[in-house]
Order: structure tokens, then sequence, then C-alpha cells
């Protein structure tokens, strides 16, 4: 399983403190199958990008939370996405300017949609590591409602 044990409540701790207005600290919080951690540096060489040299996914989740947010997600929300994103099943795909593992296997999100979550990384930042940067249902055509502003 690529998320670690307690990932998803850390990874809940760093959402909250972005809710909040903290700055939340960096966590590791999984790594990718030996089958993922191949075809990303695979695909990463042939476009004559750096390897990961660590098979380690890192998290700080502000860019996350300020986008599914805006959206109109819970936390709760962002932690499924995200533990659907990460699965084992994900297939990763690389391109030039994205790097992201995505479920083949649609998920009811429980506001009409059947989705296939995608969770993208920023391969640089964090170097030699993986960092969670975003994570998007993809086929979210109804999105919650979102909240009144305060």
């Amino acid at each position: 399983m690529p998320l670690r044990p307690g990932a998803s409540k850390a990874i809940k701790q760093n959402l909250a403190r972005c809710e909040s207005g903290e700055r939340p600290p960096l966590i590791v919080i999984g790594n990718f199958t030996k089958k993922q951690f191949a075809e990303i540096n695979a695909r990463r060489l042939a476009l004559g990008l750096h390897e990961l040299a660590q098979n380690e996914i890192v998290f700080i989740g502000r860019h996350l939370y300020e986008s599914r947010s805006k959206d109109g997600y819970s936390i709760d929300d962002i932690v499924t996405q995200i533990e659907s994103a990460l699965c084992a099943d994900s297939v990763a795909d690389i391109e030039k300017f994205v790097s992201y593992t995505e479920n083949p296997n649609a998920r009811d999100d429980g506001y009409g949609n059947a989705v296939r979550d995608r969770a993208v990384f920023e391969m640089t930042a964090r170097k030699p590591r993986a960092e969670l940067f975003s994570v998007i249902p993809k086929g979210d055509t109804n999105k919650p409602k979102k909240k009144a502003a305060k």
C-alpha cells in the first residue's frame, strides 16, 4: 500500500492547519509501488528529466487545500481523494510538465459523479523525493455546494 500507516490522519492534520491559516510541516505520507516507481523513473529519463532517487512521497498541503476547498470539498473529501489517487492500482503518467498517478477505477464521490482521482506531483522542489502537490477528482461535474464566506 502506497500510504503509510497513520498517513491519512497526518494528512488531515496538515489540511486542518491550512484551513486555520497555520503553516503545515512537510511530512512523509507514503511510497510508490515498485512498479509505479520504476515507471516514473523510466518515463522521466526518457524525457531527459532527473530520476527520483528516493521512493518517498512528501506532503505539505497548502495548494491542494486551497484548490479543492474552493470547489467546496471538505477535508474528509480531500483525504478520500488522496487515498484513492495514491492506491496501489493507480497508474503513473509522466509528461514534460506534469507528473501524476491516477486511479483507473471510478469512485462514487457522493455528489453524483463517478470520478477517477489523480494525484499531481512536484518532482523538483523536494528533490530527490516527490511532493504530493494536488489531487484532482477527474469527472466531478457535480461539485459540492461551496460554503458561505465568513
